[in-house]
């Protein structure tokens, strides 16, 4: 089925200018999401998606009341939301593989909606702004094309995206929105920032760093958040980035480096110091199981004991 916008089905499109010109109420739909106050989530009911993964629940866990993800430049944030069983998932595409993520995306929302036979999945769209390769407009086609590919009907309610959540400071282009979160209670999707990015922050950037492919990081039957197993081969050369400056970090490992939030450079050289502590991921993975962390009574997530 195609993809509906006001109940129609969205025509092929060239461009993400074609797509705003076609449909002004999603111009000024993104104009107000974009002008929304930035939350600052509480970590203790959060779960937090870095690159390259996704989650979902339902309004039935008790561990998680809100999904988030931040740090995206050119990346897109993925939300939909089943409107009858309120279903949701959140995933923070790259444009790794995005034919085969946004699948992934659909079948985690409609797997947890089959006892609802009422209402609709709707999508909502953030991320990407006009920089100067190209790389968000490309990534805002892909989604948008891959998104027509699925079977269900899907409605695009909320759209901000490249040119819609671009800003120019300073003569430099950056995205106004970085980070969303999804209310799992109501559905309400809304800008956010995130102080904490756990559990297993590094080790989570660390798989994405090395060619991990999108992953699915939590099990709502179970609120447990569940990382690996995954691999990677030892690789000392990368300890050559840990002497480089800041502009050459940025430059060479960033698609956007003018837009980079401050603490990327830092980030980027943990996520490096903690490939070369572990220059093979086997041990992280006893038996080759994969890590769990579950919500403690204070309300963050700690480590699991094997399932």
């Amino acid at each position: 089925m195609p993809l509906l916008i006001q109940n129609r089905a969205l025509d092929r499109i060239t461009s993400t200018g074609e797509l705003f010109d076609r449909q002004p109420h999603l111009k000024e739909n993104a104009r107000t999401f974009r002008s929304k106050p930035v939350v600052d989530v509480d970590p203790k009911c959060l779960l937090y998606v870095q690159q390259r993964e996704f989650a979902a629940t339902t309004p039935a866990d008790k561990s998680v009341s809100v999904i988030g993800s931040g740090d995206a430049t050119t990346c897109h944030l993925v939300v939909l939301r089943h409107t009858g069983s309120g279903a949701v998932c959140l995933a923070h595409c790259d444009g790794s593989c995005t034919w085969s993520e946004i699948p992934l995306i659909v079948k985690a929302v409609t797997s947890l909606s089959n006892v609802s036979k009422e209402g609709r999945l709707e999508l909502h769209l953030a991320g990407g702004f006009n920089d100067e390769s190209k790389t968000s407009h490309k990534l805002s086609l892909n989604i948008l094309a891959a998104f027509q590919k699925q079977k269900e009907e899907i409605h695009l309610e909320t759209c901000c995206i490249t040119e819609m959540n671009d800003i120019v400071v300073d003569g430099n282009h950056s995205p106004v929105v970085l980070g969303i979160g999804v209310n799992v209670q109501t559905g309400d999707v809304f800008p956010s920032s995130f102080t904490h990015k756990g559990p297993a922050e590094e080790l989570r950037s660390a798989r994405t760093f090395t060619g991990g492919q999108m992953a699915d990081i939590y099990d709502s039957s179970r609120g447990l958040v569940k990382i690996g197993p995954c691999s990677w081969s030892p690789n000392l050369d990368i300890g050559f980035w840990l002497s480089q400056d800041d502009d050459t970090i940025l430059k060479y490992l960033s698609t956007s480096p003018l837009a980079e939030p401050p603490h990327f450079v830092q980030h980027m050289k943990t996520t490096i110091q903690f490939l070369l502590e572990h220059p093979s991921s086997d041990s992280l993975f006893p038996g080759g199981q994969p890590q769990l962390y579950h919500r403690s009574e204070r309300g963050d997530w700690e480590r699991a004991a094997k399932s």
